[in-house]
């Protein structure tokens, strides 16, 4: 029965307009007798009064998105079927484009004798609900398809949620996983952590990129990074935690590869020093003035260089025989009148370095006074290995301007020729001084010389 108090009324009317959910209200016809404010702005427009009828929005869909006359909207059905309706979805399109989703309870008045008067409805805006569905929907789907696992756990440690990428990391499926211990992923060694951790979401803490190891179901052993956040309620209680875990195993051995290379590295870098400061010293003995010992000590640095930069060019696995040879001849510009011919062989970073040295004494001699420094003269070089791989190979001279007396003092090349060279690779070496030029010698074990992973085929070049 609806009070005819004037003052009831009133109290009414203004009760309406100071609701913050959408009010309005329709006679028996279903024109549009009163809305309130919260009303208007779901509709985006200010129906008026008498004359709209059913819904004061400006055009009306279903939820599939098919348009709805007002005719069929909840308030007409409510009306003309004289029945209160619950919670009836639609979406209601301002002028401006906007579409706002929303449910209606609409309800039909009657009065004291069941004469129908009009009818009143509530609609309550579904935006904010859907985008928090959408929100919803959207993290689940990046859980589901994330190449992080992504657990969740309560305080206690109990594991509530498993995504797809945690059985692929961990190997249990979720029926498996969900419902168990955390500390199952945990090893004994380590289940201090997860008290720890706990303790600091409790206080509110982010644990970022914490390092660690865990298990695999068949109990092999997963380095990790874990980021570790708190789960709160709408007040800011904390209720769970979430634990991302990414396999870090290929960091883990990429930062092996680095240190070893690193050692690797620092290792060749000092027999590099140990090479020069014998080279310094030796010089240094044998030199006759300062400028002659600079020079000496540049060149020979510079041949050093060459050798090396053959070996950056391999990766430090080593070079051919022919590479080597090639690189300190072709630095005197004579490289046409040297010949060279044996089996293809990959040498081993150490017999590079010394070798090199070698054969730039060898070519620097040649150049300087014996077999090219002659228009005529020439060089071949040999190398083979026998039967019982013992590697043998000859620098040999032909036509140098004059003969080359054996000389009365030993200077550094010889040094390097007769010991030095032969020594790093296990192996003998011998200097003669012919008429024609120098032959050089050296009688060295296979494994001395070819790098591990060296081929030894058959090849023959000729530069």
């Amino acid at each position: 029965m609806l009070d005819s108090n004037p003052l009831d009324i009133r109290l009414a009317a203004a009760s309406l307009r100071a609701l913050p959910v959408a009010v309005y209200t329709t006679d028996a016809d279903g024109l549009i007798v009163s809305y309130n404010e919260a009303a208007a702005t779901l509709w985006g427009v200010r129906p008026e009064l008498g004359t709209v009828r059913w819904c004061g929005s400006w055009r009306l869909y279903h939820t599939d998105g098919r348009p709805m006359a007002h005719g069929d909207s909840p308030m007409a059905i409510a009306i003309n079927e004289q029945r209160a309706i619950h919670g009836a979805e639609a979406v209601a399109e301002r002028p401006d484009g906007t579409r706002v989703p929303f449910m209606a309870f609409p309800t039909p008045l009657h009065d004291t004798d069941g004469t129908m008067l009009g009818a009143v409805s509530t609609l309550v805006d579904l935006s904010s609900q859907q985008l928090v569905k959408r929100a919803q929907q959207h993290l689940a789907a990046l859980v589901k398809s994330s190449h992080d696992a992504i657990i969740s756990k309560d305080l206690a440690g109990i594991i509530t949620t498993w995504n797809e990428s945690a059985q692929r990391l961990f190997g249990y499926d979720a029926e498996e996983a969900v419902g168990k211990s955390i500390t199952m992923l945990i090893p004994k060694e380590r289940l201090h952590e997860e008290v720890e951790i706990l303790a600091r979401i409790r206080a509110g803490e982010v644990v970022d990129h914490f390092e660690t190891v865990r298990l695999h179901k068949d109990g092999s052993r997963l380095p990790l990074s874990l980021t570790i956040s708190p789960i709160r309620e709408e007040d800011g209680t904390i209720i769970g935690v979430s634990k991302m875990a990414r396999d870090i195993t290929a960091q883990k051995e990429s930062e092996e590869r680095i240190n070893a290379l690193m050692r690797e590295v620092n290792h060749r870098v000092k027999n590099q020093f140990a090479v020069i400061n014998a080279m310094v010293r030796e010089t240094s003995t044998r030199a006759t003035d300062s400028v002659e010992f600079a020079r000496q000590v540049s060149e020979r640095i510079m041949a050093l260089s060459r050798s090396h930069d053959l070996l950056v060019n391999g990766e430090w696995k080593g070079s051919s025989l022919f590479e080597l040879l090639l690189a300190h001849v072709r630095a005197f510009g004579h490289e046409e009148r040297v010949g060279m011919s044996g089996p293809a062989i990959s040498l081993q970073p150490f017999a590079v370095q010394y070798l090199g040295m070698a054969f730039h004494e060898l070519a620097t001699n040649a150049v300087k006074y014996g077999a090219l420094s002659s228009e005529a003269g020439s060089v071949e070089i040999s190398w083979s290995v026998s039967g019982d791989d013992q590697f043998q190979l000859t620098w040999t001279e032909l036509g140098a301007l004059k003969p080359v007396a054996t000389p009365a003092n030993k200077g550094f090349g010889s040094i390097v020729l007769e010991r030095v060279a032969p020594s790093a690779v296990s192996g003998k070496g011998e200097l003669t001084y012919l008429p024609d030029g120098i032959r050089w010698s050296l009688i060295a074990p296979l494994h001395a010389i070819q790098a591990k992973t060296g081929s030894f085929d058959a090849a023959h070049h000729k530069s």
